[in-house]
C-alpha cells in the first residue's frame, strides 16, 4: 500500500539522494533543492538540501494550492524559471512572492508504472541563468534514476515483509513442534518402560513379537521426538547443545548403536568395522545419535537385500565415520537438499518410503557434524551405492 509513511521511508533508503541534491545545487547554483511527494491535495518534503534557511525538513508539508508543483502535477510537465520578476508568465504569480524566490525548477517524478510520485525541485532567492534544454535534461536524468530506485526499494520492502512473515511463521511452527515433542515424550517413555517390563516375563511367541513391535515403534517415536527438540533448538537460535570432552571410548558408543539397531531390525544385515579410535574430543552421545540417524536412513532407503556397512577410523588427526548402503542412486537435485529440514524427494519409485518420518534426521546429522567442526559428504552412484561420510578433527 502506497502511504505517505512508506514513500518517506523509500526515499530515505535511497543512498544516492544526497548526492543527487548536491550535484543539482552545484550545477544550477540554486541553493534549495528538494524531493517532494505531491498529490492533488498534499505536498510533503521527502528529502531536502537547504543552504538558504528556507526552513523545510523531511516530513514537513506545504499547502499544495500555494505551490507550482501543483501545476506540474496537473500538467505532468516541467517548469523552469530564471527570473520570476522579469518573466511575463510568473511576474504576477502569487507563489514566487509568497516563498521569496526568483529562480525555480520543478520536474515530475513518475513511478515505473506511470503514476505520479512527486517532483524534483530547486529554487533560489536570486535570479539564475540556466540553459533550459541542458538543465531539464539533467533533471530528467535524475528523476529517471529516482524512478528506478523507488521501484527497487518498493520491491525490497515487499520482499523483506514477506520474509519477515515467513520467519514469524517458521518460529511459530518450531515452538509448536517443541511443545508437541515435550507432550509426547513422557507417554512414550512410559510405553517403552512398560514394553521392556513385559519382555522380561515369559510369553508366547506371538505375544512376544507384538510386544517387541510396540517397543521398537515407541523407541523410533522417541528418536523422532528428540530430533524435534534438537531441530527446534537449532532453528530458534540456541544451537544443538554439546557436552564435548576428551574421550577414549567413542568406539564403544558407536558399537552400541550398531547393536541396538541390529536388534531393532533383525531382518537387516548391518556390518561394522569400528576400529579403536583413541582419544577424541567430542560429545559421544551426539556422535552416536549421528550414526543412529544415518544408519536408520540407510535401513529405510537402502536395498533391503544388501548389507549396510559402517566404518569408523582415525587417520592424520581426522575421524572418519561412514555409512554405506546399496540402492537406487540419488540425483543431484535430491543431493542438494538432503541436509535441509523437511527434505522430501520427488522420485516416484522412492516417494512412499522417503516421505516417512519428519524429514529432519539428516538435518540433525549435519548440525551435529558442524558443531564438532566437521562436515558431511555424500557420494551416490549406481555402481558403488550411497555413502554418507562424516569427517571431523579429533582434537580441540
Amino acid at each position: 500500500m502506497r502511504t505517505l509513511a512508506n514513500d518517506l521511508s523509500i526515499i530515505a533508503r535511497i543512498s544516492a539522494v544526497g548526492v543527487i541534491l548536491k550535484v543539482i545545487s552545484e550545477s544550477t547554483l540554486l541553493r534549495f533543492v528538494a524531493i517532494a511527494r505531491v498529490t492533488e491535495d498534499s505536498w510533503t518534503t521527502c528529502a531536502v538540501l537547504d543552504l538558504i534557511g528556507f526552513g523545510l525538513k523531511v516530513g514537513d508539508p506545504l499547502d499544495v494550492t500555494t505551490t507550482l508543483c501543483r501545476e506540474v502535477h496537473a500538467s505532468q510537465d516541467s517548469i523552469l524559471i530564471n527570473n520570476a520578476s522579469a518573466d511575463t508568465r510568473y511576474c504576477s504569480h502569487p507563489t514566487p512572492k509568497q516563498y521569496g524566490f526568483e529562480s525555480y525548477i520543478s520536474v515530475p517524478i513518475f513511478r515505473r508504472d506511470g503514476s505520479f510520485f512527486g517532483t524534483l525541485c530547486a529554487l533560489d532567492p536570486e535570479p539564475a541563468n540556466l540553459d533550459e534544454t541542458k538543465t531539464l535534461a539533467m533533471m530528467s536524468s535524475f528523476t529517471h534514476l529516482l524512478s528506478l530506485e523507488i521501484e527497487t526499494q518498493e520491491n525490497l520492502i515487499e520482499t523483506e515483509s514477506k520474509l519477515l512473515d515467513e520467519k514469524l511463521t517458521a518460529k511459530s511452527r518450531e515452538h509448536f513442534l517443541a511443545l508437541v515433542g515435550h507432550d509426547l515424550r513422557n507417554p512414550l517413555f512410559s510405553i517403552c518402560a512398560g514394553a521392556q517390563r513385559l519382555l522380561k516375563t515369559p510369553r508366547e511367541d506371538q505375544e512376544r513379537s507384538l510386544v517387541e513391535l510396540i517397543h521398537a515403534s515407541a523407541q523410533r517415536a522417541l528418536r523422532m521426538v528428540e530430533d524435534i527438540f534438537d531441530f527446534s533448538r537449532g532453528q530458534l537460535g540456541n544451537g544443538i547443545p554439546l557436552a564435548k570432552e576428551e574421550r577414549g571410548n567413542l568406539e564403544l558408543h558407536l558399537r552400541q548403536v550398531v547393536n541396538e539397531l541390529q536388534a531393532t531390525y533383525p531382518d537387516r544385515c548391518i556390518e561394522s568395522a569400528v576400529n579403536t579410535l583413541g582419544t577424541v574430543y567430542c560429545d559421544c552421545d551426539r556422535l552416536a545419535q549421528l550414526l543412529s540417524n544415518l544408519t536408520a536412513n540407510a535401513i529405510q532407503h537402502g536395498n533391503p537385500q544388501s548389507p549396510i556397512l559402517i566404518r569408523a577410523e582415525v587417520e592424520n588427526g581426522l575421524l572418519t565415520l561412514s555409512v554405506h548402503n546399496d540402492g537406487e542412486p540419488l540425483s543431484e537435485n535430491i543431493l542438494s537438499g538432503l541436509f535441509q529440514p523437511y527434505w522430501r524427494a520427488s522420485r516416484t519409485t522412492l516417494q512412499t518410503n522417503l516421505q516417512q518420518g519428519l524429514g529432519i534426521g539428516l538435518y540433525i546429522v549435519n548440525e551435529i557434524a558442524r558443531s564438532h567442526g566437521g562436515h558431511m559428504k555424500v557420494n551416490s552412484n549406481r555402481d558403488s551405492g550411497t555413502v554418507f561420510t562424516l569427517t571431523m578433527p579429533v582434537n580441540r
